[in-house]
This record gives C-alpha cells, structure tokens and sequence, in this order.
C-alpha cells in the first residue's frame, strides 16, 4: 500500500514552490524510486481554491479531517494568504504533526506561519530571511536561523521561495524517497543544468 503526503492547498499558494517534490512523489520515474507514495491535496474546506498562477484546485480532504497517523508528510507552499493569519490553522495542524512524530515541510510564506505558532524557537531553520522572520509576532528563534535555501531539523523541512529544488531535495531525503546516490545526482541535475549529472542519475539507478 502507498502511504499518503498531504499538501496544504489554499487560495493565493505559489505554484513553483512544490512542483518538484510533488510531482516525483505522486508518479516517480520507475527507474528511481518505487513509488511507495501518493500526493493529496487539503483545504481548509471542500471549495476550490486558485493559485498565484491561476490553477484552480479542489482538495482531496479538509484539516479537520486530517490525522498525522494517516500521513507520511505535511507540505505546506507559500501563500500570500499567511501574511493574514488566515492559514493559521495550518500551522497549528504543522504542531500536531511534529508532535506525532512526522514531518513537515514548508517553504516560503509557510514558514512565517509556523514562526507565529511557535514552531521555529527551537529548530534550525531558513526561510525567506531573517529580515521577514523577526516582524512576525510570537517568533522567537532569530538565533536558529540558517542561511541556506533548505534545511531540516528533526523533521521540520523550512526553505525559502527561490528554493524549490532544495526543498525537493530535502523532502525526499526525508521521505527516503531516493538512494543517496540517486538523490545527488538528481540533485546535481537540475541544480545546475549539467546534462553530465544526466548520465550519473541513470547510472546510479540501474
């Protein structure tokens, strides 16, 4: 049986933030990894919802609903919504989650949301800035702030916007999506471009 990563869907979240952890999730290549996951997307409520770019999604499920013993992971995408406190209900469920022992990713505006839960005081951490971070009420771990586009600490994946294919790269390691030699290959792909990590990704999955 696959097991289940939720993603957090909501009005306003931005598109470019998940697409590469997503998509290798919900329908890997058979050559990489063996497809033990599935992606299901989860709203505040059942009502469609539009992203920055204009995609309209219905979720699969709603937070009330959702129990982190039924989940592999909690993925959370930046939103323009975070800035109001009205996805706050997502970061309290990010709580939940990390309290049962299984993980969360968030990226971007996420991670202002699970600064003002709390959630980032005693992790290392990243996110956009620290600039951004410390105007956010209730956040008080400036000092575990790590200036790189992705980090983990004890099962809370954080990256900022222009991170992406590190926050990929952090959830399936998390996930043990990928061998370690087939993570860093795919890493090195589309981190750089190289068409060379091309031959190493094939050759370190075969």
């Amino acid at each position: 049986m696959k097991s289940t990563v939720h993603l957090g869907v909501y009005d306003t979240l931005a598109d470019w933030e998940f697409g590469f952890a997503t998509a290798a999730i919900n329908t890997p290549d058979w050559q990489l990894s063996p497809g033990r996951h599935e992606i299901r997307t989860v709203g505040l409520t059942f009502d469609t919802v539009t992203s920055a770019g204009g995609l309209r999604i219905t979720p699969d499920t709603v937070l009330a609903d959702l129990d982190p013993a039924d989940s592999a992971m909690l993925i959370l995408p930046g939103a323009g919504l975070w800035a109001s406190g009205a996805l706050a209900p997502f970061a309290a469920a990010a709580r939940g989650f990390l309290s049962s022992g299984v993980p969360v990713a968030a990226i971007c505006g996420a991670t202002t949301g699970l600064a003002a839960e709390g959630l980032l005081d005693d992790r290392d951490h990243t996110g956009n800035a620290v600039e951004e971070l410390v105007h956010v009420p209730g956040y008080g771990g400036a000092d575990r702030f790590r200036a790189v586009r992705a980090h983990t600490d004890r099962g809370l994946i954080t990256a900022g916007a222009a991170g992406a294919v590190e926050f990929a790269r952090e959830i399936f390691a998390e996930l043990d999506l990928y061998s370690p030699e087939v993570l860093q290959a795919w890493y090195g792909l589309f981190s750089t471009g190289d068409p060379a990590w091309f031959g190493k990704l094939m050759a370190a999955a075969s």
